[in-house]
């Protein structure tokens, strides 16, 4: 029998284990991308390790169980590995605000995770921030100085 995790995202106060995790997210992000304008991505996985990512096209009419399907997907080698992955999206700084797409994305996190018996959140990663979209909760910076820099 599969036990059903509950979950309600990230919480103040944040475990530095985990602010270290995601601001290597976002060092990563500004590392790897130099477009000021590109495509949101999904990433599962550890950031600083293998992880899996898919660009995800403007043009896609993605419904929630295409997403979930997706999810799942992405998901289940590292479930098979037997470690519960990050789930991140990047995107553009200039869309600052929580989005509709945004939700959309954390809420099929949520229902992969709850079919595959996993807590899974969504942490969305600018190139000066990351933020979970269900509670709010995240961090911000004018400039990020990464390993480079």
């Amino acid at each position: 029998m599969t036990t059903r995790a509950r979950h309600d995202g990230i919480e103040e106060p944040v475990t530095p284990a985990l602010l270290r995790v995601l601001r290597r997210a976002v060092m990563d992000h500004v590392d790897s991308e130099e477009r000021r304008v590109f495509a949101p991505a999904l990433h599962v996985g550890i950031p600083g390790t293998d992880h899996r990512r898919l660009e995800i096209d403007p043009d896609w009419r993605l419904d929630a169980a295409l997403r979930v399907d997706m999810l799942q997907a992405m998901t289940r080698a590292s479930l098979e590995a037997g470690r519960v992955p990050l789930v991140w999206l990047t995107r553009t700084a200039a869309e600052t605000a929580i989005s509709g797409d945004d939700l959309d994305w954390a809420a099929a996190v949520r229902a992969a995770g709850a079919e595959l018996g996993v807590a899974l959140d969504l942490v969305v990663i600018t190139k000066h921030s990351w933020h979970d979209p269900h509670t709010g909760v995240g961090r911000t910076w004018r400039r990020v100085r990464t390993r480079a820099g």
